[in-house]
Order: C-alpha cells, then structure tokens, then sequence
C-alpha cells in the first residue's frame, strides 16, 4: 500500500496549462458557463419536453385520496406500507382519507431495533471495532430507514392504530435530535456491552446489562413519541358521512378485523442486475425483530417484476416500491425521468452508467419507498407510472408523482407483490436458500 501511494501524478504547470486551453477552444463555453452560474444545474440542463412525456393520465388508475406527510424523518417505508394498507381500508369499508399512525411503529421500531442491535453487538464482540461488519452496525444504530419485511413484522407483531389514537409528535415531524442522542446512546452502549465479554463477565451481569439499557431506549422513545396504547376507540365517517364507532379495540385486534391483507402472501422483488437473477438474497442486518420476518429478496428481470406490478395494479391494489428518489427528479414539479437533467449533454461528459454499474460503484442507493397507486399502458406496454409520495401536498399534483417508465427502468430496485401474480418457475425461487448479503451491500 505504502508503495502505490508513492505513484502519484502532480498537477504541473504544463497541465493546468492544457486544462485552461481544452476549455477555452470551445467556443460554447462562455455562453454554458453564464447559463450554468445563473440558474444552476439542474435549472440549465431540464429537459422541457418532460412535462409533455408525463401529464397525468393513466389507464390504470386506483382512487385514493390525500396523501401523506413523513416530514423531517426517514420513516418513508413506513409511511408506503401504511398508504398500501389504509388504501385497501378504504376501498373496502368507503373511507379513503382514512389515515394510520405512523408513530406507533415508529416507536416499536426504535425499541426493536436496539433490541437487535445489542444482538449485534454482543455476536461480533470478538471482532476489532473497526472491523467491517462491526463498522457498519454503528455506523447507522438509530436511523430511521428501513425494508418493507420491517414495516410488515411490526404491524405482524403490534398491529396498527389510526392516526389520532398516537399522533405525530415534534420528534417524528423532525426525527434529527432524537436519532442523534439514540446513535449517541447505542454506541456508548456497545462499547460497554462489548467491555463486558472482553473483560469475561458472565452471561447474567451481562443480560442484566442488555436490559438495563434497552429500558433506557423506550424511555427515551416514551418521553419522545408518547407511549403506545394497548387498546383504543376506532371511530370514523366514511366518504357517505355514515358515523361508525366499534369500541376497545387492541392494535392486533383492530389489524385482524379491518384489514384483509395477509403479509405472508408477499414478497418482496428486486431489480438488481450486478447480481443473478431468480435467487433469493437475505439481509440478515437490517432485520428489525428478533423472529420477526426475514428480509429477503427474490432477484428478477425488469420484465417479471414490471407484469407483476401491473397485474396487482390492475386488479386495485396499490404497490409498495423501493428507489433512488434522488437521481433525476423535479421535486417541486413531481416529475421522475431518466432523461429528465441532460447533464451529460450540458458538460459534453459522459456520465452514464449502467444499473449494474451504478450498485457495483456505489452510486446506486434504495433511498427511498413509495407507492404506486397507477399505470398508462399503450397496447399493453407501460411509459408512465403514477406514483404517491409521502411528503405532502405541495410537491408534485397534490402530493402525487408521475414517473417515465425509463426512470423505472434505471432507478427502481425492490417491489413489493402478492405472490399470485407471479409463475411457478419464480415461485420456486422461494424454496431456495437464500445468499446472505453483508451489511454493507448496495441494497442495504
């Protein structure tokens, strides 16, 4: 290593010199380099003609109403699993504004995950801190974003409540201060636990010790989010404006009784061409519960987990979607393209990449999750999907995005749907054992 690090090639004169007169033999140059200065990037490069690639008409469209606000959080997989489940509670019982506490999992997902976090810790106490799995537990301990198995083993495990049974709190409409103390806690936490087995102390000092500062966690969570209820009033007007009440309700109870959506029917696809295709993945770091669901992922073609995104669109049912929102969106406009900056065109550079690529080099990031709730098909293909954000009404039409099918292509990694919708070859995938991916894998 000492040796390469001595290969190096300094910028001299002569080449700052021909770096000068590359650019100013471009006769364009003066006239980019005004329009860039003015209005920015991404203002200079904006394709225009992607207003006319994606207005707002699909032939496949559910009826939904509002959406909803994740705010300064990251609680976006949250927020999809739960539009997904208040959609079918409102198709079925006619009351589409209907809206489900996101604080109460977001408070079993705090504890939980330091549960299993302390799991971590204490398994890989052998290890050097600055090993790479190790490294990699602290460096996110308490953040907020998660996998859709996550979402569906909290609401497995605890069940849902609306919204106005444990409503939003400062600390979930800004998450910032709260996961700095909790990432400030854990790993204090993990540096005694691991002085703990380094030192030889026994397995009971050292649950007794696990316990103690799990108690600390949902404190910090009670004083924070409020303390979850353990039973609860449901009432509601449907869209008719007909009053219903059903009394002392649990959060399991009210799951049972007013949703149909069983979380064993799905799985979870993935679009991830740096890897095989029809093989299974786990996650095993990102799990959330201890015997809770695995997090795994059934790796197909974009074709397969395109036919079984429609199919379970078009029978009404909405589709949680994993994705880099990041790259190539007009966040104020709500419009998701692949073609949609030119920077590439602007710079005279070349920065493509394949999908591939961008997860093989670290460009490529599951940063988000939203739902599709809509698709325009022509003579069966898609071009344009419709898509519900969670972060409020004044980004996009009313909160709702409209994203080419390119930008599916390049930017959408994981889906999630019925397994019905999908053949008896891909179905077998799931009898496979899965390939454990590390910690720090792309799709992490």
């Amino acid at each position: 290593m000492s040796e390469k690090l001595l290969n190096r090639t300094p910028l001299s004169d002569e080449k700052r010199a021909a770096l000068h007169e590359d650019l100013h033999k471009r006769p364009e140059a003066a006239v980019i380099s005004r329009a860039v200065m003015k209005n920015g990037i991404k203002q200079a490069s904006e394709d225009t003609a992607a207003l006319t690639r994606l207005h707002r008409t699909f032939s496949v469209e559910l009826e939904t109403g509002k959406v909803t606000n994740q705010r300064h959080s990251g609680r976006c997989w949250e927020f999809a699993t739960l539009n997904t489940l208040r959609h079918a509670m409102g198709a079925k019982y006619k009351v589409k504004d209907f809206e489900l506490s996101q604080n109460y999992l977001f408070f079993w997902d705090k504890v939980e995950r330091a549960n299993i976090f302390y799991d971590n810790i204490l398994n890989t106490a052998e290890l050097p801190a600055d090993d790479r799995a190790v490294a990699a537990f602290l460096a996110r301990p308490g953040e907020d974003g998660g996998q859709w198995d996550m979402a569906a083993s909290l609401v497995q495990k605890y069940g849902v409540v609306p919204d106005y049974v444990m409503p939003e709190t400062a600390n979930t409409n800004d998450s910032s201060s709260f996961g700095e103390a909790l990432d400030l806690k854990l790993r204090k936490d993990a540096m005694v636990l691991r002085q703990l087995v380094h030192d030889g102390k026994d397995e009971t000092e050292i649950a007794a010790q696990r316990q103690e500062f799990l108690s600390e966690v949902y404190r910090m969570a009670a004083y924070s989010f409020g303390e979850p209820p353990v039973s609860f009033d449901l009432e509601y007007r449907d869209d008719e404006k007909k009053y219903h009440r059903d009394e002392n309700l649990t959060p399991q109870a009210f799951y049972d009784k007013y949703f149909d959506i069983n979380f064993d029917d799905y799985v979870v696809l993935s679009n991830a061409p740096d890897r095989d295709f029809n093989k299974l993945y786990r996650l095993p770091s990102q799990e959330n519960i201890v015997g809770g669901r695995p997090i795994r992922l059934l790796n197909v073609t974009l074709d397969k987990m395109k036919k079984a995104t429609i199919d379970q669109l078009q029978d009404g049912e909405a589709v949680w979607f994993g994705n880099d929102v990041l790259e190539q969106m007009n966040r104020s406009e709500g419009l998701l393209d692949s073609q949609l900056y030119r920077e590439s065109e602007l710079f005279d550079v070349d920065l493509s990449m394949t999908k591939a690529q961008r997860l093989e080099y670290g460009q490529a990031n599951v940063s988000h999750a939203m739902t599709f709730t809509g698709v325009n098909l022509v003579n069966g293909v898609p071009n344009r999907w419709k898509v519900e954000n969670s972060w409020g009404e004044k980004n996009g039409d009313k909160g709702y995005f409209v994203m080419a099918d390119s930008w599916m292509n390049d930017y959408v990694y994981e889906v999630v749907v019925n397994k019905k919708y999908l053949d008896a070859e891909t179905l077998a995938v799931l009898d496979q054992e899965p390939t454990i991916l590390p910690s720090w894998d792309s799709l992490a």
